[in-house]
């Protein structure tokens, strides 16, 4: 198949029929595809241990406002919330809800208006915040660098000042698995990793508790299983970035029940300490190519696969020191080889929690003064530039809190792998090596 269509081009005409004919050989050579579709699904049903008395403790009477609340994971979060018997449950968003929560009181902000959400957050005086408010498709955060930064990293800034100032105690941040590289040049997962360094910074002031969750891929809102339905619909291809693509799945279930336990752990956290928190256990990674091939037999549509090759946004390879074998198995997997070392458990069972430590960086400071010129007059180039070098000064700063010695573990599990890393996994790794005190590589067997 890729070398009737190679990656990188639209196939048409004879190529879309010799594909085509081609998909159904392999369709027909995997008669157990849909069994990945169904268990794919099945997901959506899936939940975890929130600790019932703490959470409920924590919502029971209080006020409590979930921005972005109009999407699929900030509606569940409404419904689950509501049954904890809050005084007033509110909701914000840029656009209407698709399917409005009894008994939430929804209000329009942009929280990338930072006076708007000032008045918006001054007002209301909640006691507990969820951010959900974002941009959350990678695809579109490549085309739209300076809203995604707007909404990601300014808007984040704004909402926790916001809360801070109106003395808010508790906020919950919604993060992304993705937020587990240490550097990226992808902008989505980038913007939300700033976002959990603007968190530490303002936790670190001690006078708002907060904490974070990572989602990996929410099978209920699903980016891909829309576009690859969409595409049988219309007897498009199913454009795949590789036939060898695999990744973990959860249901906005679980993601609302998360963001409880994080916030129900907030109590029992010390001040000036943000903690992010990821499901443990999420199951076997789910075949994208199996995927895909089960919805083309659900449809019954002809629609061809294409192996299109990574889109922006999308990594191809990760930085070889992502995990460290020797405790990845322990962890969920949206924990890296760095933080892995001081992951522990939660009150839930099923939840591991991490710290964030809160690095100083006067150069990602900087970034935001020129970000918000950039954003406000929509300039993709702009943003794109400055919010590159700030990703760097960033890593600079987290990796200065880091341990020698980890630093030490991870550049040697990397050291046979530079020969063939590519020049920002280098400068990644040489960054590393500095810190960690070392001249020359090692490696460990």
């Amino acid at each position: 198949m890729t070398q009737v269509a190679p990656p990188g081009r639209t196939p048409a005409g004879e190529e879309l029929d010799r594909l085509r004919r081609l998909t159904g050989q392999l369709m027909a050579s995997q008669p157990d595809s849909h069994t990945e579709l169904a268990r794919y699904l099945c997901v959506q049903e899936r939940g975890i241990p929130v600790p019932e008395q703490e959470a409920g403790a924590a919502i029971r009477g209080r006020r409590v406002l979930v921005t972005g609340g109009s999407g699929c994971i900030g509606t569940e979060l409404l419904r689950t919330l509501a049954a904890l018997q809050p005084s007033v449950l509110l909701s914000t968003a840029n656009t209407p809800p698709a399917h409005s929560v009894p008994g939430v009181r929804y209000l329009h902000l942009d929280v990338g208006d930072r006076r708007r959400t000032e008045e918006c957050l001054r007002a209301l005086r909640p006691d507990v915040v969820f951010h959900l408010a974002a941009q959350r498709d990678p695809g579109r955060a490549e085309e739209e660098a300076a809203l995604t930064v707007y909404s990601n990293v300014l808007g984040t800034r704004n909402v926790a000042e916001a809360a801070e100032r109106a003395e808010v105690p508790d906020l919950v941040y919604a993060s992304t698995g993705k937020a587990l590289r240490p550097w990226t040049n992808d902008v989505y997962a980038e913007s939300k990793r700033m976002g959990e360094y603007v968190l530490s910074r303002v936790a670190a002031r001690g006078r708002m508790r907060c904490t974070g969750v990572r989602f990996t891929h929410v099978v209920d809102n699903s980016i891909v299983l829309n576009r690859f339905r969409s595409a049988c619909h219309l007897g498009r291809p199913l454009r795949l970035h590789s036939a060898e693509t695999v990744f973990y799945v959860q249901s906005a279930k679980e993601s609302a029940q998360l963001m409880l336990v994080a916030l129900a752990e907030s109590t029992h956290q010390p001040n000036r300490e943000m903690r992010m928190f990821m499901i443990r256990d999420l199951g076997w990674p789910v075949s994208l190519l199996d995927l895909a091939l089960g919805i083309i037999e659900e449809s019954g549509s002809d629609s061809p696969l294409y192996v299109a090759g990574y889109d922006p946004g999308y990594e191809q390879a990760p930085y070889p020191g992502l995990y460290d074998p020797a405790l990845a198995g322990d962890v969920s997997p949206l924990i890296n080889a760095i933080e892995a070392h001081e992951a522990r458990e939660s009150l839930s069972p099923a939840v591991d929690m991490i710290p964030v430590r809160a690095a100083n960086s006067p150069a990602f400071d900087a970034f935001l003064a020129e970000a918000e010129r950039g954003c406000a007059t929509n300039d993709d180039q702009a943003v794109r530039e400055v919010f590159q070098s700030a990703a760097w000064a960033l890593l600079e700063a987290t990796v200065q809190t880091v341990s020698p010695a980890i630093l030490h573990r991870i550049t040697g599990l990397t050291a046979a792998h530079r020969p063939v890393m590519g020049p920002n996994h280098l400068r990644m790794d040489d960054m590393f090596r500095r810190f960690a005190g070392l001249a020359q590589p090692v490696s460990f067997s």
